[in-house]
């Protein structure tokens, strides 16, 4: 369990040869990081009176936000788990005819499983975008440079989780399936970098204009 792990223990396995974790499980993590940094907000906001008429909208933002952190964690494990599979396909023999056929079936089944992960991590990503920003407007603002980094990791995360689906989808044999998955990605990029980069950028303005 990769996210059993200590911080110097996880950084110490991805850095290594090793095939997982690797591209996919970092995205989730960076996206969990993201999100936690957002709740970090939501939970300063909480009780003060000055919010006073958000707190109901930031309870149900802590209790959407600790879902999406669960969820990019869980995404983290499976992320491994339907990776190494696709590694070990990589080196089957392709020597006869029937090796080759083999190969390329196992191939296709695994390049499909694992692109359903980062699709899945890009979804969760994207849904922490949106809150930050919520967050970016009933946030306590004390803390609404943490809305802006979070919103940066989740972006960081959508886009990092993007191209472990494109890497799979570029061997696929099936290439209808392997544009529609392109094209699922591709929105949520431009959805979710659009209103990311806003909302960065919004609260980069809050900081460096004294009021």
């Amino acid at each position: 369990m990769f996210t059993e792990k200590t911080c110097k223990e996880f950084i110490s396995v991805l850095s290594s040869k090793d095939p997982v974790p690797g591209g996919g499980g970092a995205s989730a993590l960076v996206g969990a990081v993201g999100m936690a940094l957002g709740s970090m907000v939501g939970n300063l906001t909480l009780g003060k009176k000055k919010y006073e008429s958000y707190q109901e909208d930031i309870k149900a933002i802590l209790q959407k936000a600790a879902k999406i952190q669960e969820e990019l964690i869980l995404l983290v494990e499976k992320d491994a788990e339907v990776f190494e599979p696709l590694s070990k396909a990589y080196g089957l023999p392709k020597n006869t005819e029937e090796e080759k056929a083999k190969r390329e079936e196992i191939m296709e089944k695994t390049l499909k499983d694992a692109s359903q992960v980062p699709l899945e991590i890009m979804k969760k990503s994207l849904e922490a975008i949106e809150l930050h920003e919520e967050l970016s407007v009933k946030g306590t603002k004390i803390a609404i440079s943490d809305v802006g980094v979070g919103v940066a990791f989740c972006k960081a995360a959508l886009l990092g989780a993007s191209l472990n689906v494109f890497i799979n989808t570029k061997f696929m044999k099936d290439r209808e399936y392997a544009k529609k998955l392109n094209r699922e990605a591709e929105d949520m990029i431009i959805k979710g970098t659009e209103k990311a980069d806003r909302i960065y950028y919004a609260i980069e303005v809050q900081l460096k204009n004294k009021e």
